[in-house]
């Protein structure tokens, strides 16, 4: 039997990291290759070796006179190396009759290759660690002379110097990787969390999180996430190549996420046998899934589990490292802050929505007029603002109608809202003055009284007389009331600008009068519905223009549908009142 040699030298950790660094494959170095040559030459053995050892094989980068399956695969057995007792005492090591050394005379090289005369020198890193041999080998007893241990131990230096010249390109090499690695992990961090940031819709947030870690992270990822209650309510998937769009659609489907949120709960690690058991062995070869980790979307607040992150890379990708494992962690917390905050947001917008609506108006059921009010709160932002709609019956019989709107879009903004409808209310009721001296007697109250609002506002009174209406009006900065009348033709009624309320009290604020046919339509709106930042409000106006021309015949309620589905993405509330005049 071949003796054994102590594996506490072969597997020492530190010779195995630089031996590991030398990155040797199964492939001729030329480098190595020219020693060896020179090697046998000057000493005239039928075969010269550099060898390097691991903990289970013996490397040849360079050779001569090996057979040629030796020669091709560039490796051997430990159990055919004499080399590796070499790397065992750490000092040259020349042997004439290797059949008379206890350690060798068991080698099967022995009776395969032939080998009978054995001299090897250590090559070493820069820490004096043995890695291998320059060595020789003959095929019959050899007593070798001291100039040719020397010539051995020359070219050896030369070989360790290019060994260590490796080494040290590699580590620079590492050093280079982890840096651009560690760079690349933090800008996707930073992307990230700006990413999160700029939406609060939790669909839209984590399927951005997907499409930047898919090709930067990991291959593919699958995200999932759990609502208050256990119940998955989101499932989303992302693959560096969009070809898979298809394929990862189909898994979002029919993936059994639960069994995924288990295993974050529990370890934060995925096997990857059972996830290609779950996959199907089609669509695992298709994906790629070669290596995968689970991380946890952790709330920052609870600690409690929300869902999980799934990432996994294909054959061609090497597996997560300790340093994709400490990104990806960072990225389910980042992703939890994410959906806490979300549903701190939805929270708070639904305790705004349900005070804004509840301070909206009961319009009033009255003969020959049709009232018809809209609000929606924006799309964007905090979602409610100090936009409002009003009509009530005057004691003569008007009708008194407003539209405004409160600087502001929160919940403050809402209140005062409240406060300054109910001013109106009681400013104008009873009383038969034209809706000019009600905005300027408004203004004073807002200012005597303290209330902190700047707010536009029309204000009109609507009078039957005979078979037409009377339409007496004021604005305070609003956008210009619109009448559709019975021929489908479109008013816009544009007055010179008077300031908004709440800033300089006017003595007085104009009243503009008009005159409308039964048939007619009047629509009070607030500027939600026709302002947009890439776009002049002259653009808003000609837009419901043209959804109101020729529709006369149309109810009140459609003509509302019809406005609101025109206008643009709603970065700022709605408040809307259609008057049909009959």
């Amino acid at each position: 039997m071949a003796s054994e040699t102590p594996r506490s030298v072969l597997a020492d950790p530190a010779r195995l990291r630089s031996v590991a660094r030398l990155k040797l494959g199964s492939r001729a170095d030329p480098a190595f290759d020219r020693i060896a040559t020179i090697v046998e030459r000057l000493v005239d053995a039928p075969v010269a070796l550099v060898t390097v050892v691991a903990a289970d094989r013996q490397h040849l980068p360079g050779q001569v006179g090996l057979p040629e399956a030796l020669a091709a695969g560039r490796e051997m057995a430990l159990s055919h190396s004499f080399s590796r007792h070499v790397v065992d005492a750490g000092e040259t090591i020349v042997v004439s009759d290797v059949r008379d050394d206890p350690r060798m005379r068991d080698n099967l090289a022995i009776g395969e290759l032939g080998a009978i005369a054995f001299a090897g020198v250590p090559l070493t890193d820069s820490d004096g660690l043995v890695l291998g041999t320059l060595a020789v080998m003959d095929r019959e007893p050899r007593v070798w002379t001291a100039s040719e241990i020397v010539l051995l131990n020359e070219l050896g230096e030369v070989c360790s110097s290019e060994l260590r010249l490796r080494i040290a390109r590699e580590i620079a090499d590492e050093a280079r990787r982890a840096a651009e690695s560690a760079h690349d992990q933090l800008t996707l961090l930073g992307e990230l969390t700006d990413a999160l940031a700029t939406t609060m819709d939790i669909d839209e947030a984590l399927q951005r999180l997907g499409d930047m870690v898919a090709g930067r992270l990991a291959d593919w990822c699958l995200i999932t996430l759990a609502d208050q209650g256990g119940t998955v309510r989101h499932v989303s998937a992302a693959h560096r190549d969009e070809a898979h769009a298809e394929t990862l659609a189909r898994l979002t489907a029919t993936f059994d996420v639960k069994a995924l949120l288990r295993s974050a709960q529990r370890t934060g690690r995925a096997d990857v046998t059972q996830l290609r058991d779950r996959l199907t062995a089609a669509v695992a070869d298709r994906l790629g899934c070669a290596s995968c980790l689970v991380v946890p979307i952790t709330s920052p607040v609870t600690y409690r589990v929300l869902g999980a992150v799934l990432l996994v890379n294909g054959p061609d990708r090497p597996p997560f490292g300790n340093a994709e494992e400490t990104t990806a962690a960072e990225v389910g917390r980042r992703a939890g802050m994410a959906v806490d905050n979300t549903r701190v947001f939805d929270r708070q917008r639904h305790v705004a929505e349900v005070l804004q609506h509840s301070m909206l108006p009961e319009l009033p059921e009255m003969d020959d007029v049709d009232l018809h009010g809209r609000y929606l709160p924006a799309q964007d932002g905090a979602s409610v603002g100090g936009d409002w709609y009003d009509a009530f019956a005057q004691p003569d019989g008007s009708l008194i109608l407003t539209v405004g709107d409160v600087s502001g879009h929160d919940i403050e903004a809402a209140a005062t809202m409240g406060q300054v409808r109910n001013l109106v209310r009681g400013d104008a009721y009873g009383r038969d003055d034209d809706p000019g001296p009600l905005l300027a007697q408004l203004d004073r109250a807002l200012h005597g009284l303290h209330v902190p609002a700047a707010a536009t506002a029309v204000l009109a009174r609507l009078r039957r007389a005979d078979d037409d209406y009377l339409i007496s009006f004021a604005n305070a900065g609003h956008p210009p009331p619109v009448l559709l009348r019975p021929d489908g033709e479109v008013e816009i009624w544009w007055e010179s600008p008077e300031p908004l309320l709440g800033l300089i009290p006017r003595d007085q604020r104009t009243t503009h009068h008009r005159r409308a046919t039964r048939g007619s339509t009047l629509l009070l709106y607030t500027d939600g519905l026709v302002e947009h930042p890439a776009h002049l409000i002259d653009d808003g106006i000609a837009r419901i223009r043209t959804v109101l021309r020729g529709n006369a015949a149309l109810p009140p309620d459609e003509l509302c549908d019809r406005l609101i589905a025109s206008a643009p993405r709603r970065a700022d509330d709605i408040a809307l009142l259609i008057v049909g005049l009959h």
